[in-house]
Formats: structure tokens, sequence, C-alpha cells
């Protein structure tokens, strides 16, 4: 399979890549800037890097999947979600899993516009949350854990310190400008952390 995995460089998207390479996809991901690109490419193994930032998506996705897509996992929604829906294969899967470019509108949310290709390619789009899986954590760990002991799997964190920096951190999730995981570190008295 294609897969396109946008927010490549966060948290989900980094691990939902590697875990398609794990399975023999061929993997591309959109994420915002040059250091993201280069990190999903060179320390995560992806196939390709598109960044929103500073390339045509639309054209950079012609030529990474000049065939199209089998798979797109969205954790952006919005103009990101319409130019991949214009991309489908027959029977392609869409993954909702966020959309955080529209999670702090102040208009209205963007729908897809180009949801028409979901009918003509015989595609599908659905939500996916993490707890809907509950029954296969423990395959999942299972599996995760093997893959990051062979180092297959890999992720990092972004850590800040001190629940008084609590405002610029959560602002990163919405903002982009973290690699990995968030972390915000809350520093208790006698040097302990948690």
């Amino acid at each position: 399979d294609i897969v396109v995995v946008s927010g490549a460089a966060g948290a989900v998207g980094s691990i939902v890549g590697q875990i398609a390479k794990i399975k023999g996809c061929r993997v591309v991901g959109i994420a915002g800037g040059k250091e993201k690109c280069k990190y999903i490419l060179e320390e995560l193994g992806f196939d390709a890097a598109i960044d929103y930032k500073n390339e045509n998506v639309v054209t950079r996705l012609k030529e990474e999947c000049p065939k199209g897509l089998d798979v797109y996992f969205d954790n952006v929604g919005g103009e990101i979600l319409d130019i991949a829906l214009s991309k489908l294969r027959m029977h392609a899967r869409i993954v909702i899993c966020g959309a955080i470019s529209q999670y702090n509108n102040k208009t209205a949310i963007k729908g897809p516009s180009n949801y028409l290709s979901l009918l003509v390619n015989r595609a599908t789009m659905q939500g996916m949350v993490v707890f809907d899986y509950a029954k296969r954590y423990g395959e999942a760990a299972r599996d995760m854990g093997a893959w990051l002991a062979e180092g297959k799997l890999k992720g990092k964190e972004d850590i800040y310190k001190g629940i008084e920096n609590f405002p610029q951190t959560y602002k990163r999730l919405f903002t982009g400008e973290k690699l990995g995981k968030l972390v915000l570190k809350v520093v208790e008295d006698e040097g302990h952390t948690m």
C-alpha cells in the first residue's frame, strides 16, 4: 500500500508511519518545516516527506504518489484532507484521527469538499479513537515493545519543565512548535519530578 500520513513528525503520525514501513508499505509523510521533514526521512525511515509550509502539496503528492494513495492517515483535516481525497486509488481507506488545522477556527469548520472521491473510488473514511481498540492494547504493547527493542520503532519527546510553562507548552500543540511527543514535566519541591 501507498500510505500518506499528515502530522507525520508528531507523536501519532511518526508512529503510524513507522508501523506502515514495518508492515511493508511505501510511506509519504506530510510535515511542517525542513527540520521535521529531515527527521521523518533520516531518523524514522519514511520514503518521502512533503513540507506543507514550503512546498506545493498538490504537486509533491502527484510526484510521490503518481498512481494515487491507498491509505491516508489524517491528523490535520482542512485543505490537506481535501488534497488527499483528490489522490485516492480504488478502495482507498482514510483514517480520521484528528483535525488540528480546524481546532482553533474562528469561523465555521471546513469540511471536505472532495468527498465525492469516496464514491468514485469506492473508498471509505472512518474516524478512529484509540479507546475503541482497548481489547487489543496487549497485542499493541507486545508488538510495539518488540519493535522498540529491535530499533525498528523510534520516538522523540519534546520536553518542557515547570507547571508555570503550561500555557506556552500547550500552545505548541496547535502551532507545530514541537517534534514528537510534547511533554510537560511538573517539578515538585525537593528536586522530585512527575
